[in-house]
């Protein structure tokens, strides 16, 4: 089965691009169309009706853009409206959400962090899926501020620094041998989160796990790309500076206002 249309993959802002990037890499014969609502993040902080208002706006942007297959490159967005979008919209969804089952599944302390959003430590997909892991003693932080500084440009500040270090050092004293990051914008921090880290803690986050699955729904339900090769296309409703850095200035970035 052949399927030219594109992949459509959408986040709250920049973050998302790391999803994004797993997928590329293994896909890389499919054309992708990313999304980044950079004027409306971080959504963590929001209500659920208005993270579910504002992940149909997204996903209807990329259906009027063919797209076969929705990425919702968010965690917030996933736990709290994959259900309310598989139910509206008639397009296989992958979603994302905080990768507790090997985590848990793998820790020798059986104590495990969970760096997210408030959003996504609030719903109740998340809730639902770490009442699985009764054995296993789950610290949770909410990331505060990350994903703005990221936003904004701020990925090496010293405030940066300061707000990881007070997230990671009671978990480091928690004897957590596993750390999941719980956003799709975290993993762009995870060579500072290493500085203070002890070698021994295991950091997962998502991305190769959600290209696999979007790879497996291809395969058995949209169709393969039959080109050679696609350029990506990369839309976002604010400035597309820091979109365009994190890309290292590879690919344009349009600036869209959806």
């Amino acid at each position: 089965m052949i399927n030219n249309n594109p992949i459509g993959v959408f986040d709250s802002g920049i973050g998302g691009t790391s999803i994004w990037s797993a997928i590329h890499d293994l896909l890389p014969n499919e054309k992708t169309i990313y999304l980044a609502d950079s004027k409306n993040a971080p959504y963590g902080q929001k209500s659920k009706d208005e993270i579910v208002d504002l992940s149909k706006k997204n996903v209807e942007f990329l259906l009027e853009n063919n797209c076969k297959l929705i990425v919702v490159a968010c965690n917030t967005a996933t736990t709290n409206a994959i259900f309310e979008l598989r139910a509206d919209y008639d397009v296989p969804f992958v979603g994302i959400e905080p990768a507790i089952k090997p985590a848990a599944n793998n820790s020798q302390t059986q104590v495990i962090g969970i760096l997210a959003t408030k959003g996504t430590l609030n719903s109740e997909l998340f809730n639902k899926t770490a009442e699985m892991f009764q054995n296993t003693k789950i610290i949770e932080q909410v990331g505060y501020g990350l994903v703005q500084l990221i936003e904004d440009g701020n990925l090496y500040s010293p405030e940066m620094t300061q707000l990881l270090e007070s997230y990671l050092k009671p978990m480091i004293e928690a004897n957590i041998d596993y750390l999941v990051l719980g956003c799709s914008h975290y993993p762009y921090l995870i060579p500072q989160i290493k500085k203070i880290l002890p070698d021994h803690i295991k950091i997962i986050d998502s991305g190769e796990a959600v290209a696999r699955q979007t790879k497996n729904l291809l395969r058995d339900k949209v169709g393969f790309s039959d080109m050679i090769q696609n350029d990506p296309v990369f839309y976002v409703n604010s400035d597309p500076k820091v979109l365009e850095s994190i890309l290292e200035y590879k690919y344009p970035v349009i600036r869209k206002d959806f």
